[in-house]
């Protein structure tokens, strides 16, 4: 990219017209001289149409769904209707704080009382906290309602949490935090769970089982209540990973697979704009005896008032200062009530199928990773391709040229050179059209063309980086040339 095309605009005598170029009296006489720089900080003159093209063009640069198709399996990187931002922006709610008499932020405690209802009927669940500010914050926190559990019970010989080996690496680590041992169970040669594996680790020095289902494979866990019986038998507690309930919207739930803990990802599955690290809210749903352990503080109804509850019994206590990330929690509540039962299910059955869609689709040009049907999500591996000199990741980059987003590459970890695909139920036939045409095209590329694929993207500001050196070395603010 050329530094100066871009960032260097700065011309002498170029000025906004909404700014004087002189203060009317010297500044000294506005401002106290100790509390001014000394040395010039560097202003660039440059006029009102160069700023607004500057930031025009470099956000163009950006990708998003709004532009694009955006198919980053295990993300949920669906649209996000435009009203459920505007209803967050809303001034009843943007203008109220954490630290209001409750008698002032009635409003704001209802829609937290009335989204718990909603998905305690989505999940079976008894109680919910919106508390945790993320998915991995609301696995940990369910980790540690599950050890306060055992320790409650004088249980402490329980010392160990099994995971498959297809979960999602914050598993193993909320489980590690906690300080216990991980059992990693292989899973069997269709993707799933391998249920004399779990029958030899499981014990009753075994605190829980950590699952999601369907699973990172795209893959419903057909076993799920064999795992609830010898769950059940040693008195081992379960925990739903939520990352992909989006397959199972107003299907099933958690509850009646078995688990007594689950964590949702209310910025991946309802609605919460998602990436770039945040904003997220991960609540954390449990079953009637964690109930009492769940974090300070619960919204509680009395009469006609609500109120934050802090009376919990065993409560692991606060894990975040305030209460969640309310404009999520509006967005999803809002998401929430304008589907409603059948849209949810609808939403659910619509990912499923455009999954499927393109597994169809690509299986003869792709190498799928299981024999099964899947869910949501779809992940091929790239093994073929490879053979013949192209990369999972060269097929990523060679999809940027054709104006898609790579999807996650290289997990899971079970599956070698993985693909792992999902379109979302907002994705219409005529993108998913689209991505197949272009993944067979990519596929011919590698036999007719290899040099292309491997030295792609071709069209992007820069070409292939070293990651390596940029994850290690991070350039995050940019220089003049002479270093200033």
């Amino acid at each position: 990219m050329d530094k100066k095309l871009i960032f260097e605009k700065n011309k002498e005598g170029y000025c906004s017209s909404y700014i004087e170029k002189e203060f009317s009296s010297p500044i000294k006489e506005v401002i106290s001289e100790k509390f001014l720089r000394q040395e010039k900080i560097g202003i660039p003159n440059v006029s009102e149409m160069e700023v607004v093209r500057h930031y025009t063009n470099l956000s163009r640069l950006n990708f998003s769904v709004d532009t694009n198709f955006y198919p980053l399996g295990s993300c949920t990187m669906k649209y996000n209707p435009k009203i459920n931002e505007d209803l967050a922006a809303d001034s009843y709610f943007t203008q109220t704080h954490p630290y209001q008499p409750v008698k002032f932020v009635q409003g704001n405690l209802e829609l937290i009382y009335n989204l718990e209802q909603l998905l305690c009927v989505l999940t079976g669940m008894k109680r919910f906290s919106f508390a945790p500010s993320a998915g991995a914050h609301g696995e940990l926190t369910a980790m540690m309602m599950i050890k306060a559990y055992h320790r409650r019970h004088k249980d402490k010989k329980r010392v160990k949490v099994i995971v498959p080996d297809s979960s999602h690496g914050t598993n193993p680590a909320s489980a590690a935090a906690c300080r216990y041992e991980v059992i990693v169970i292989k899973s069997n040669s269709e993707g799933l769970l391998d249920i004399d594996q779990i029958n030899k680790a499981a014990g009753s020095d075994v605190a829980a089982i950590m699952l999601t289902n369907p699973n990172t494979l795209g893959l419903f866990e057909k076993d799920i209540l064999k795992v609830r019986e010898i769950a059940e038998k040693y008195g081992i507690l379960m925990y739903y990973d939520g990352a992909n309930f989006n397959a199972l919207l107003g299907v099933t739930t958690p509850e009646i697979m078995g688990f007594d803990a689950v964590h949702l990802n209310l910025h991946k599955t309802f609605s919460t704009p998602h990436g770039s690290g945040g904003p997220g809210c991960g609540p954390v749903g449990v079953s009637e005896r964690l109930v009492e352990f769940l974090p300070l503080p619960l919204v509680d109804k009395k009469e006609n008032s609500f109120y934050l509850n802090y009376k919990l019994k065993h409560s692991i206590g606060k894990v975040k200062q305030f209460y969640g990330n309310f404009s999520v929690l509006v967005k999803a509540y809002a998401y929430l009530l304008r589907l409603g039962k059948e849209g949810l299910k609808r939403a659910a059955q619509t990912a499923v199928l455009n999954a499927n869609y393109i597994r169809e689709e690509l299986k003869d040009n792709y190498e799928v990773s299981s024999p099964q049907r899947c869910m949501h999500e779809v992940v091929f591996s790239a093994r073929r391709q490879k053979e013949k000199g192209a990369s999972a990741l060269d097929i990523a980059k060679r999809m940027i040229d054709y104006g898609l987003h790579p999807p996650t590459i290289y997990f899971p970890l079970i599956v070698k050179e993985a693909l792992m695909i999902e379109p979302t139920e907002t994705e219409s036939k005529e993108t998913l059209d689209y991505f197949i045409e272009v993944m067979k095209k990519i596929d011919k590329e590698v036999d007719s063309s290899l040099d292309i694929v491997k030295n792609a993207p071709h069209n992007t500001p820069v070409g292939r980086l070293d990651e390596v050196k940029a994850a290690r070395n991070p350039d995050l603010r940019w220089k003049k040339e002479n270093g200033a």
